[in-house]
């Protein structure tokens, strides 16, 4: 039901990133979202003792929080000759204000719930991705990324396949 809605009644598979930095392209979201899974696993996985399926919940659907997040405008930019011309760009029209993981993880409970729900550690790990450049007080991030181990990892590949695989030019 999750991935039909993403597909069906979201903008998951085009939306972009972000406004200016890394993935702000038609399909930056879904491309992210895939290099983070890319580094989470490559570099946190150990088999026997980690799930498959919790390392592809939390990196897939960390960033569920901008779905129908961004949209397109315009704006007036000189080009190369000095003329003003109207130019695409992302801006961000959030309807549901509910923070940043916190809506992931919202957003997901809303699917996966009974016994197929997010355990703990996958909820932690996707409330605090973001890590310290999070707005929440500091300490309590720390606590967080502290006991629960994947949540530290999610921030890691987060900010690998953020800075270092997309960067601001994707």
């Amino acid at each position: 039901k999750l991935l039909d809605w993403m597909d069906s009644k979201t903008d998951f598979f085009s939306a972009p990133a972000s406004t200016r930095f890394h993935g702000a392209c038609d399909g930056g979201l879904c491309a992210h979202s895939l290099n983070v899974y890319r580094v989470l696993h490559g570099t946190f996985f150990t088999p026997d003792e980690d799930s498959e399926e919790t390392f592809a919940i939390c990196a897939l659907l960390h960033d569920l929080c901008k779905i129908d997040f961004y949209k397109v405008s315009t704006r007036n930019v000189k080009n190369d000759q000095g003329v003003w011309e109207k130019v695409p760009y992302y801006t961000i029209d959030d309807a549901m204000p509910y923070g940043h993981g916190e809506k992931s993880v919202y957003i997901i409970s809303g699917f996966l719930y009974g016994e197929g729900r997010l355990t703990r550690e996958e909820a932690f790990a996707i409330r605090y991705h973001m890590g310290f450049s999070g707005t929440e007080d500091k300490n309590t991030i720390g606590r967080a990324l502290e006991k629960y181990p994947l949540a530290m990892a999610l921030n890691v590949a987060d900010m690998e396949a953020s800075y270092f695989i997309e960067g601001s030019d994707s």
